[in-house]
């Protein structure tokens, strides 16, 4: 009797692990597609997709404006009181008095609990709010404008606008400094179905994972998906994107729809799914 027990046990909570999987898998889509659709609501409203403010003439750092796109992306998803409380975006991060909340909205129900931490880089030894879904800077990759020079890396890319800096010069539709451009589905010529808008990432392999800071809320398609650095603090290797659903990861498109991505898609059609205006011939496969 005791063996038949033990033997529907082996093969029911396999069932119920996969089971409950699905669900956070669904959750997270659901998550995805809000973040989505407030992105299309933001520029709706204001005419140009929610921006990063970092670099420039307003530089990094806790002591400064330094809001990431989800940042301003909240009023959209429900929380007008946070942003509202936060001064958003003319406190610093410091003065806002927010950086540590964790927003439930901007966490994936299967990472784990991951919400605030004290240990991200950048804003070492402050309490910062933690997510798992970043903004697609695209596909460029290889040099840093806070520099101006180049770095070392296997997945340097020469972006389709010409350039290496996917932290400061996109070619995607969201990055750390993109309010500077101002960007709008014109821009998008690839089309918003076959384009990356957001995507997953996990702080626990990541260090450069939080939603208020705009050095922490983007990652490139440079560096294949579900990669696993050796060294989570060295952004050149970890600016990416990776979840811990099987086999893969959730993207949201800029039309608003959501894919899940295998991770043994080919590296090209990856590529070619984060930029906004290559008119590359890849896409994914239905």
């Amino acid at each position: 009797m005791l063996s038949v027990i033990l033997l529907l046990l082996a093969i029911l909570i396999p069932a119920v692990q996969v089971a409950r999987e699905s669900a956070r898998k669904a959750a997270c889509q659901n998550k995805l597609r809000n973040i989505a659709l407030a992105v299309q609501q933001f520029h709706d409203e204001q005419g140009w997709y929610p921006p990063g403010q970092a670099g420039g003439s307003i530089g990094f750092g806790p002591r400064r404006r330094t809001w990431s796109w989800l940042a301003r992306l909240l009023p959209y998803i429900g929380h007008q009181d946070l942003y509202d409380r936060g001064g958003i975006p003319t406190k610093t991060l410091m003065d806002s008095g927010i950086m540590a909340v964790a927003v439930q909205d901007y966490l994936c129900p299967s990472a784990g609990g991951e919400r605030a931490t004290a240990n991200t880089e950048d804003l070492v030894g402050m309490e910062v709010g933690l997510t798992n879904y970043k903004g697609v800077s695209g596909a460029n990759w290889g040099y840093d404008d806070t520099t101006g020079g180049t770095f070392r890396t296997m997945y340097r890319n020469r972006g389709t606008n010409g350039s290496y800096d996917g932290l400061g010069k996109g070619d995607g539709v969201l990055w750390r400094s993109d309010y500077l451009s101002r960007l709008r589905p014109s821009n998008i010529s690839d089309g918003l179905s076959v384009t990356f808008l957001v995507g997953e990432d996990l702080p626990r392999h990541n260090r450069w994972c939080s939603w208020p800071y705009a050095n922490h809320a983007y990652g490139t398609c440079a560096i294949p998906p579900n990669h696993q650095p050796l060294d989570v603090s060295d952004w050149r290797e970890t600016w990416s994107f990776r979840s811990v659903h099987p086999r893969g990861l959730n993207f949201a498109l800029a039309d608003g729809s959501v894919t899940f991505v295998d991770e043994r898609i080919a590296w090209a059609v990856y590529r070619a799914m984060a930029t906004r205006d290559g008119s590359e011939t890849h896409r994914l496969a239905p």
